[in-house]
């Protein structure tokens, strides 16, 4: 049984290459096009809108990518507190150069790297270095001195002028970075004041997916975008310059709204003329919603999207990530839509597991952990921990079984290997008596099980099916479940707590 499909991307690439080909020509053939959210393995959207290929946007920009550059801007900050993009388990700044290799192989030119806000750290200035040696430009910019009450300073020499001018050759400029706060639009402005000081008549647009601008303001789809953005205390709202302009609601969000007035003012300045935006909502070239072709499909995957936020949200609340004000805005909206937790099919199969294991004893370390994934036939495999592996490992080897139509009492992993791992990880390691496998672990030693056993080998062959299955587990993964998870391309949630007593360990 296959996942119902409700986002058409040769509808949506229709309708958005034409929309980017229209701004275009509006300024004279040179656009500098903001790309907010993920320009590449975009997977909140493909799983709020089931169909979307998570590299769609790239797809565009191969369609244009004789007309179209990449400016890559990366925040200073980020780089120098290695914040994380949770998808990937990788710093932001591995994520540039990730995003450097992806464009380059897909034909895509990255012009330039701005490292924006730069205060010539230890961090930043190592990561510039880097770059440079290899051959990639790079340019620095500091704050924008009058930022952001002062236009007069912001659009002088003092302000944008300060920044080095970045040389472009192409009629469409991306400007996209790891996430947000990457100082993309600064970037923008300042490369607009630069090119209309040489009488450029070059402009400026924002390619945003969410929230979606032409979808209710309560519409799933952007509620589960408020869910996603809870750390950053955004918030949808009706575009009320749009709505007293065009007489017709838009969606926006708050910083969006706020900042307009300071923008507008700001680009009137650098032009020299009235802006042809009215409002935030003019700014965007944003067709997403045309793509869709299933409402009932996209609403329930928005919900579901919600209910694996909250988890994500619970998590890091306890491992001291995020503060209190965070996870109630997401519990907040739970409540409000009437969503129950129960209502992901995995957590309630998965919380069996765990206390089938208590009943058992079969825990590890006094702690009894369940995991559950749903397949894409729709059936539910279990698994739970004991002293020789995780639950996670417990759950992908059932997983792989059942795909593989392999008996439960046939074993995929021989007892030697399993033992000479843990003697490895407690006598050689010193891992103490934390000789449990994780899911890493089980992974490589089915690997090398699969070279003589051939069960082990039809069995890891169908690994690859798991592949944005939905997964619960009851405790936090561990470093290495929660790395063989991700590999494994499934959509992780866990309940808030511990999977060790031990401090370190968990």
């Amino acid at each position: 049984m296959s996942k119902a499909v409700g986002f058409d991307n040769e509808l949506y690439l229709e309708q958005q290459t034409a929309a980017i080909a229209q701004r275009v020509n509006r300024f004279q053939n040179k656009l500098y096009l903001e790309f907010g959210g993920k320009l590449l393995f975009d997977y909140h959207a493909s799983r709020v809108l089931p169909g979307y290929d998570p590299n769609v946007k790239v797809r565009l920009l191969q369609q244009l990518k004789d007309n179209a550059e990449v400016i890559l801007c990366i925040y200073a900050g980020d780089i120098e507190r290695k914040k994380i993009r949770a998808d990937f388990g990788i710093t932001y700044d591995s994520d540039a150069l990730k995003m450097i290799d992806d464009l380059g192989e897909r034909g895509i030119k990255v012009s330039a790297v701005v490292i924006t806000r730069y205060e010539n750290r230890a961090a930043s200035r190592a990561f510039k270095a880097r770059l440079e040696r290899r051959g990639v430009s790079v340019y620095t910019h500091a704050f924008t001195k009058g930022y952001p009450t002062d236009v007069d300073v912001i659009v002088s020499q003092e302000g944008y002028g300060a920044n080095s001018y970045i040389p472009v050759t192409r009629p469409i400029v991306v400007v996209t970075g790891p996430g947000p706060g990457s100082g993309k639009l600064a970037t923008c402005l300042s490369q607009l004041y630069h090119d209309h000081q040489r009488g450029i008549q070059s402009g400026y647009a924002k390619f945003e997916t969410f929230p979606v601008w032409n979808m209710a303001l309560n519409h799933d789809v952007n509620l589960a975008y408020e869910s996603a953005t809870a750390d950053l205390k955004d918030s949808n709202k009706i575009d009320h310059y749009h709505l007293d302009i065009y007489n017709e609601p838009a969606v926006s969000y708050n910083r969006d709204v706020d900042a307009f007035p300071l923008l507008k003012r700001i680009l009137e300045r650098i032009t020299g003329k009235d802006s042809i935006y009215r409002s935030p909502t003019e700014m965007g070239v944003n067709q997403v919603a045309f793509g869709i072709v299933n409402d009932t499909v996209v609403r329930e995957a928005a919900r579901q999207e919600i209910i694996r936020r909250y988890f994500r949200s619970a998590c890091e609340y306890a491992m001291g990530l995020i503060e209190k004000e965070t996870l109630h805005k997401v519990e907040l909206l739970i409540q409000e839509m009437g969503i129950k937790l129960e209502d992901r099919n995995v957590v309630l199969p998965a919380r069996a597991a765990a206390q089938r294991a208590e009943s058992k004893g079969k825990g590890n370390d006094g702690v009894f952990c369940g995991a559950a994934i749903e397949l894409e036939n729709g059936m539910i495999v279990t698994g739970c921990n004991s002293p020789l592996m995780h639950a996670a490992s417990s759950m992908v080897l059932n997983a792989a079984k059942e795909l593989a139509g392999i008996p439960d009492e046939i074993p995929l992993l021989p007892s030697n290997i399993i033992e000479s791992i843990g003697n490895l990880k407690k006598e050689i390691l010193r891992n103490g008596n934390n000789v449990s496998l994780s899911l890493e672990e089980t992974l490589i030693a089915l690997g090398i099980s699969a070279i003589s056993n051939p069960m082990a080998d039809v069995a890891l062959k169908r690994l690859k099916e798991l592949r944005n299955c939905e997964v619960h587990i009851t405790h936090i993964p561990t470093p290495g479940d929660e790395a063989g998870l991700r590999k494994l391309g499934v959509n992780l949630t866990s309940d808030a707590d511990f999977s060790a007593k031990s401090l370190f360990i968990s």
